[in-house]
This record gives structure tokens, C-alpha cells and sequence, in this order.
């Protein structure tokens, strides 16, 4: 299985939310890829001490953190366009899970669906 984070999944963990907790379990003892925009990952990272289910995430071997380079800003601009959104982070959690067939971990299953419904979404 593969899944996409936004920065409400992270802001669970942080919180340590039971369902993100256990699904961080499940990453670190099976074959789950996890991707994470670094969009997504600035929203959230303050690198202080209550972040540390973060932590331990991002240093798990499944977890890939997506960049935004010059390319993926022009697909997720393009994609906004479409859209009618501007959640440039949103667009960007849409944009890596379509090709992957991921499931979008959210906290705002709306934003997520109203640029791509077609997605599969798991609301935390």
C-alpha cells in the first residue's frame, strides 16, 4: 500500500492521534510507501520535542519526502488552474498519490476531493 500525507495527518501524529499512531506502526513493520510534499512538511516542522512521532516517521525507510521543484510547481499551478483551488499543498498531495494509486491521509477530505475526487481518501 501506498499513502500520501497532508499536514493534517502530520498535525495528528504530532497530536498523537490513536489512528495515525497505529498507522505509523504499520509503516514501520510492513511494506507501506509513505510520501510526504515537502510543501506539506514545511507547514508542519518546528522541530520541537512534541514532534517526535514526526520524527520517528520521517526516519522510517518507507518515507519519501515528494520536492516541488520547477517542473512539479508548473503541474501543480496548472492543476490549481483546472481546479479553481489554491491550496498549492493540497494540490500537490493530488498530484503525487494519482500516478501512485495512494491513499491520502487527511484531515480536510473537502479540499482534497474537490481537486481530484477520483482519489482514495482516509480521513484522520
Amino acid at each position: 500500500m501506498t499513502v500520501v500525507f497532508d499536514a493534517g495527518a502530520l498535525i495528528a501524529l504530532e497530536r498523537r492521534d490513536q489512528r495515525m499512531l497505529a498507522l505509523l506502526a504499520e509503516i514501520g513493520d510492513s511494506e507501506i510507501a509513505c510520501y510526504i510534499p515537502a510543501g506539506v512538511l514545511a507547514q508542519v516542522w518546528r522541530g520541537t520535542p512534541k514532534q517526535a512521532p514526526i520524527s520517528r516517521l520521517l526516519k522510517t525507510q518507507a518515507v519519501k519526502v515528494a520536492p516541488l521543484d520547477q517542473a512539479e510547481a508548473f503541474r501543480v499551478g496548472q492543476l490549481l488552474g483546472r481546479t479553481g483551488c489554491s491550496d498549492v499543498t493540497d494540490a500537490h498531495v493530488a498530484l503525487i498519490a494519482r500516478p501512485l494509486g495512494a491513499l491520502v491521509v487527511t484531515s480536510d477530505p473537502g479540499d482534497i476531493a474537490a481537486i481530484d475526487p477520483s482519489l482514495r481518501i482516509q480521513t484522520v
